[in-house]
């Protein structure tokens, strides 16, 4: 058994490379493999949002609070809340971030394929965004 206990683990500030806005990250748990899961606590400000990204074996977000917005490549974007469970498909196009005036905040959950979690694509224009 191991403990990580509360604190220990700091939050950073995500990179400007893949979020646009303001978005702390608090890790949660990175296996060591052979085991290949990666959680993460994502906390979004108004505004906040990934780039588009996918992921070689999908992704699940739970959200734990506010309410956000979601969109896959080639779909309308959908209104995420507390309490709802999202998941990609592997290597389905997307993103993800706080609505224009609420703050959102998920685990995002993803195994990485020979150590890739995610491949990270272009910026979320303000356009395909809405807010």
């Amino acid at each position: 058994m191991k403990i990580i206990a509360c604190g220990s683990v700091p939050t950073i500030i995500a990179p400007d490379r893949y979020f646009t806005g303001r978005v702390l990250q608090t890790p949660i748990i990175e296996k060591e493999a052979p085991a290949r899961l990666r959680a993460t606590l994502v906390s979004f400000e108004p505004g906040a949002r990934t780039y588009w990204d996918t992921h070689p074996l999908g992704q699940t977000l739970y959200v734990t609070a506010g309410a956000g917005l979601t969109q896959s490549w080639g779909e309308s974007v959908r209104i995420i809340r507390a309490g709802d469970v999202v998941s990609f498909a592997p290597g389905e196009k997307h993103w993800h971030g706080a609505g224009a005036k609420t703050a959102m905040a998920h685990i995002a959950m993803q195994e990485a394929l020979n150590g890739v979690h995610a491949d990270w694509l272009e910026a979320v224009t303000p356009e395909q965004y809405g807010g």
